[in-house]
């Protein structure tokens, strides 16, 4: 967090004594950012590096519903905004079964990394994602489940007849 002094003649406002007398009005947003009257503003830095002032500490994360589809079903998930696809994935294995590494989710079209932050790419409530199974993962568990199979199903070769 940053604090920055500024004089009040910098920021000074017509608004300013009425708005903070009686609660109302622009005033309000000016009032908010002054930390104790001693004319402080805080400052959060964001997840994609932009500095912004403060926001009012009581409202807490803003909390999306997310509908992930994965073909056949779908699944919705609440989330917060600011959260990352990575952390989208934990909460998607726990229902679908699938590894956070055997998913790829997809939106608008792109598939988004694990580091992507869903409100930095524009996922707003009540948006679809689609959830696909790895297709390289999946041809490795058939493979290994076919491989599996024919070795439990060894049945006694029979001779060939020659006629």
């Amino acid at each position: 967090m940053i604090k920055l002094r500024y004089s009040k003649k910098l920021f000074k406002r017509s608004s300013w004594s009425k708005a903070s007398a009686c609660g109302v009005g622009h005033g309000d947003v000016a009032a908010g950012s002054v930390v104790g009257g001693r004319g402080e503003i805080e400052w959060e830095l964001r997840p994609g590096g932009m500095l912004v002032q403060k926001r009012d500490g009581g409202r807490g994360e803003e909390v999306i519903l997310v509908r992930v589809s994965t073909g056949f079903s779908w699944h919705d998930v609440s989330i917060g905004a600011t959260r990352t696809f990575g952390e989208l994935k934990v909460m998607l294995a726990m229902a679908t079964g699938l590894q956070p590494r055997e998913q790829r989710l997809l939106f608008r079209g792109k598939e988004r990394e694990d580091t992507d932050h869903l409100h930095m790419v524009g996922v707003g409530d009540k948006d679809k994602v689609l959830l696909l199974e790895d297709p390289a993962l999946k041809d490795m568990k058939l493979r290994a489940a076919g491989g599996a199979a024919a070795r439990r199903v060894q049945s006694p070769r029979q001779p060939f007849i020659q006629v």
